[in-house]
């Protein structure tokens, strides 16, 4: 769907787009930015193809791997939570404090700016699995070769399209919003600290060098290597395989063992189902961390009016 500059979120600064498209970046990707990008996602999978050979040679001890948890769930949950289910589909209304956390946590997912990665999931639901999606797996046709390019082109390849989604037509409220501008360009600083937390509190646990380093790599390096091709593999894994319990007009799936690890993301075909639903894992044992934390939330009283699924609406969209 697109979002309109009517539909903006309650609070956000109501100046016309044309005095703020400045603060929006370019519609077209340049070199050095691919270059950057490369770099970002690169260097963190050789860590990731590194870690089992590490793993298996010197093993990783528990500070590291609490580290790596801890980050990663946080980083997670900010980009599924917030990116997703509260600034991408307004799921849940969420108090400020609540709003600017899940802005920043989900940047440290170093996944991209708030504004771009909200703009090109909005355009991804306008035409999923259509033309103009921005990453469909199904881009090249329906042969075993033409879907292998579509399944790189969806989990990866689409970051480096020099073609970039329009800000201010998919995500008019947060270009409108001057915090929400600001923390996203302010990606860079949210990315150093990401990376800088593990080091960091590995030396200061351990006293040393060595601590910092292993931590640096586990838990900055290994943890968002593996992050980004779990949320990838939405992208890509979860529009060509999976059950479709629910009526949707694309191809998107759910994918169970993904479940954990992609915070409740890959029961993708209820979403796309029901795109404003809080909760995407609706059916018994369906594993939704993301969800019970929205209902957390709730019950501290920092969210409210979360969009939950009653059991005649989850009836309507099953296909049998």
């Amino acid at each position: 769907m697109t979002i309109q500059a009517s539909e903006a979120r309650p609070g956000a600064a109501e100046l016309p787009l044309s005095q703020i498209s400045a603060t929006r970046g370019g519609e077209k990707q340049g070199a050095a930015e691919r270059i950057t990008l490369g770099l970002f996602i690169g260097l963190p999978f050789a860590a990731l193809l590194a870690a089992v050979p590490v793993a298996w040679g010197w093993g990783v001890g528990w500070l590291d791997l609490t580290i790596g948890v801890v980050m990663y769930f946080i980083a997670c949950h900010g980009i599924t939570i917030g990116f997703h289910r509260y600034f991408t589909h307004g799921s849940f209304k969420a108090n400020r404090a609540l709003e600017i956390t899940l802005a920043v946590a989900g940047s440290m997912a170093i996944e991209g700016p708030l504004v771009r990665w909200v703009a090109d999931h909005r355009k991804h639901h306008q035409f999923s699995d259509k033309e103009g999606d921005p990453h469909s797996p199904w881009r090249y046709g329906e042969t075993v070769p033409a879907l292998l390019k579509g399944l790189w082109w969806a989990h990866m390849g689409w970051l480096f399209d020099e073609e970039q989604t329009s800000q201010a037509k998919y995500a008019p409220d947060l270009v409108k919003d001057p915090a929400m501008r600001r923390i996203s360009r302010l990606f860079w600083l949210w990315t150093l600290i990401s990376m800088l937390i593990p080091p960091l509190v590995g030396g200061l646990v351990t006293m040393s060098w060595h601590g910092a380093l292993t931590a640096f790599f586990w838990g900055s390096l290994v943890r968002v290597a593996l992050l980004h091709h779990v949320t990838w593999s939405i992208n890509s894994i979860c529009h060509a395989i999976g059950e479709r319990p629910f009526k949707s007009r694309d191809r998107s799936g759910n994918v169970w063992w993904l479940a954990v690890l992609s915070c409740g993301e890959s029961w993708h075909n209820l979403h796309h189902a029901d795109p404003t639903s809080a909760r995407h894992g609706v059916l018994r044992g369906q594993i939704d961390s993301s969800a019970r934390l929205i209902r957390w939330f709730e019950l501290a009283g920092w969210a409210q009016d979360a969009r939950w699924p009653d059991a005649e609406r989850i009836a309507a969209r099953r296909t049998a």
